[in-house]
């Protein structure tokens, strides 16, 4: 019932601080944190799949899904457009408050310097534009208010839910930028640096909409750094940041994944595609501890990961926080172009 109160207080325009979806493997789902990463990949064509479960030993689980696509449109000289769309439903509580959003996103890369018998040393810098649809809704008839018991007696269909409205929603429309560079210095060592901005437009997100009264979705502020570091014949390490900050709430996450090649794929067009595997540990500062690990076979990569639960909440949650799948696609380019179309830094 607490959670109830909570979710319905969530639609008034006073209480609203409605924040934006995060993955614990967001280096799976790169045109969430910034759409200057979109077409920041070696290939033709790049498609990413994410699902995670949350908080299920406390309440009805939050359950996010994504999708996205992305790809290079057009080639010039000394870079190129690429085009991507992104897709996430997220669900939570009793209630089921749901958040439905379709982005579109565009980004032009700059690429400088060229690819020399294996040693690239080769930057681009990027910026995207993101815009999109999304809408927010919940289901009253999975709540319970004060008012609906009566001497004693429950009696559904209160006169604050009737005020509230069963099925409320509300659509609105967003605008997120941003920037990145990355920078390989030679095949062993390169970087990506990356910052953005979403809700530019600080649109209107209240479900009930109360006479002379705003409840604005707050700008969320992102910053990414991520390096890939090739410490041995098979074995490299790939430690990344992530920071992000919206309204009163932040959160910062830091770890590191190492990453084992167990082949080499000798076919001339998918010689860029390994066999590999990976584990990581991450940090989200005072909130979670995260595993992650995988495997990369050829075009795929497969992921999961799960969050240790360390905040105020652990006595509830008994350390139980969330788990997450997340698979990447990635058709590569043909043997011609490999080795000129080369991304500096595949980080993110």
């Amino acid at each position: 019932m607490g959670l109830g109160i909570i979710a319905a207080s969530a639609l008034t325009v006073g209480s609203t601080s409605a924040q934006d979806i995060h993955f614990t493997q967001f280096d799976a789902a790169p045109l969430t944190i910034n759409p200057a990463f979109t077409g920041m990949f070696n290939g033709q064509v790049r498609a990413c799949a994410n699902y995670r479960s949350q908080w299920q030993s406390v309440t009805v689980p939050y359950v996010t899904y994504g999708a996205s696509v992305d790809l290079p449109l057009v080639w010039s000289q000394n870079g190129y457009l690429a085009g991507g769309l992104q897709l996430y439903n997220d669900k939570a509580g009793d209630g089921n408050l749901t958040n439905f959003t379709g982005m579109v996103s565009l980004a032009y890369h700059l690429t400088t310097g060229s690819v020399r018998d294996n040693d690239a040393k080769r930057s681009d810098f990027a910026v995207g534009l993101q815009g999109g649809y999304s809408q927010n809704s919940i289901d009253l008839t999975k709540l319970y208010f004060g008012d609906e018991y009566v001497n004693g007696n429950f009696v559904p269909g209160s006169s604050q839910e009737y005020q509230l409205g069963i099925g409320n929603h509300v659509n609105y429309y967003l605008v997120n930028a941003g920037i990145s560079y990355s920078h390989s210095f030679s095949r062993y060592f390169s970087f990506t640096l990356g910052a953005g901005a979403n809700n530019l437009n600080q649109p209107t997100d209240a479900i009930e909409q109360k006479q002379g009264s705003q409840s604005q979705l707050p700008m969320c502020y992102t910053g990414e750094f991520g390096m890939d570091i090739i410490v041995g014949e098979r074995l490299s390490l790939r430690p990344a940041i992530l920071y992000q900050y919206q309204a009163s709430a932040t959160e910062f996450v830091g770890g590191n994944e190492f990453h084992y090649v167990m082949s080499q794929n000798t076919e001339p067009e998918f010689s860029a595609f390994t066999t590999s595997v990976f584990f990581g540990v991450w940090t989200r500062t005072g909130d979670a501890v995260m595993l992650t690990g995988g495997f990369e076979i050829k075009r795929i990569r497969l992921g999961v990961s799960y969050d240790y639960n360390m905040s105020s909440l652990n006595t509830a949650s008994n350390g139980k926080g969330g788990m997450e799948l997340s698979l990447k696609y990635v058709n590569p380019w043909p043997a011609i172009y490999g080795g000129t179309r080369t991304v500096p830094c595949i980080r993110f």
